[in-house]
């Protein structure tokens, strides 16, 4: 069966992630800057709380996991109210001991390990347009051992580590998405996959995102009228769902533009297209680029990260 949570992440190509070891003790609060990367946290021990920018205050507790897919500005603080000191996400980056707030005496009330993901992919906004601004998942003892294997992992230099790595970011990722609660979700795709009517349809144009679907094919396999399931869908999911289908397709063409030399015809009849002319003017009109100018910009930037 195909699984959109599965290749949506896949899609993303998650290439390494940063971790570091948090901690806070007596009276301390801290102000993240935004940051450009989505972001998580895990806690280990203890207690704190969380207030990202936008959303409601969490408290953490020992076991939690919280994943940001765009990681706006936010405090992580203890429970007594204290002026936040600001920091730079990006001034402790590589810092290679635990970073200490508070008190540096003593053990500390809260153990965390936190940090953020980096993708090969250049379609991040992804996760912004169809996931939550935050997902807390609470008891799921796996996210712990899967994070310090990815930072255990992060550390090695054995052959093989990049691979292994990936693969344990996507496990962690799909997890996340997997536990968090989709039928409480704001609108997005946990929301429509927590649908078992509209999750049929998702599957489906994701397992053949080049067929021709209509509005009148997809509800048909929802089992539900084209009106029904138009409003529903929209309801759930926060746009219509050729949208959504647009959305899907568009990150496929991107993805193999930027990793495959294919000539457009090709890319345009693995999307759906009938035509490269009629490919290139969606394309365009959707990303903003004609598909040759795409790919040569990707192009371009590996050239200069390699």
């Amino acid at each position: 069966m195909t699984d959109p949570l599965a290749e949506f992440i896949t899609l993303l190509r998650p290439a390494k992630v940063m971790g570091k070891s948090i901690s806070g003790a007596g009276p301390w609060g801290v102000r993240y800057a935004p940051f450009g990367h989505p972001g998580f946290c895990v806690v280990t021990d203890g207690a704190c709380l969380l207030h990202v920018d936008g959303a409601d205050p969490l408290r953490l507790e020992a076991g939690d996991f919280v994943f940001l897919p765009a990681t706006p500005g936010f405090v992580l603080s203890g429970f007594e109210s204290v002026e936040p000191q600001h920091i730079d996400p990006a001034s402790i980056a590589d810092q290679s001991h635990e970073v200490r707030h508070g008190s540096l005496e003593g053990e500390p009330d809260v153990r965390m390990l936190g940090g953020y993901f980096v993708f090969d992919s250049p379609d991040t906004t992804l996760l912004v347009t169809l996931l939550p601004p935050v997902i807390h998942v609470r008891g799921e003892g796996r996210f712990g051992v899967l994070v310090r294997l990815v930072r255990e992992e992060a550390m090695q230099t054995k052959s093989g580590r990049d691979l292994i790595l990936t693969r344990l970011v996507e496990v962690l990722l799909i997890e996340a998405l997997r536990a968090a609660p989709g039928d409480t979700a704001p609108a997005g795709l946990l929301r429509g996959l927590a649908d078992e009517r509209l999750a049929l349809s998702i599957r489906e144009m994701h397992r053949d995102p080049s067929r021709a679907w209509t509005v009148e094919q997809l509800a048909k396999v929802a089992a539900l009228s084209r009106s029904a399931y138009f409003q529903r869908f929209n309801r759930a999911v926060g746009m219509p769902p050729m949208e959504y289908l647009l959305a899907w397709r568009m990150a496929i063409a991107k993805d193999i533009l930027d990793r495959q030399d294919l000539v457009i015809e090709k890319v345009a009849e693995r999307v759906g297209y009938s035509s490269a002319s009629t490919f290139s003017t969606a394309f365009t009109r959707y990303v903003g680029r004609s598909p040759s100018g795409y790919a040569r910009e990707r192009r371009e930037v590996r050239a200069r990260v390699a």
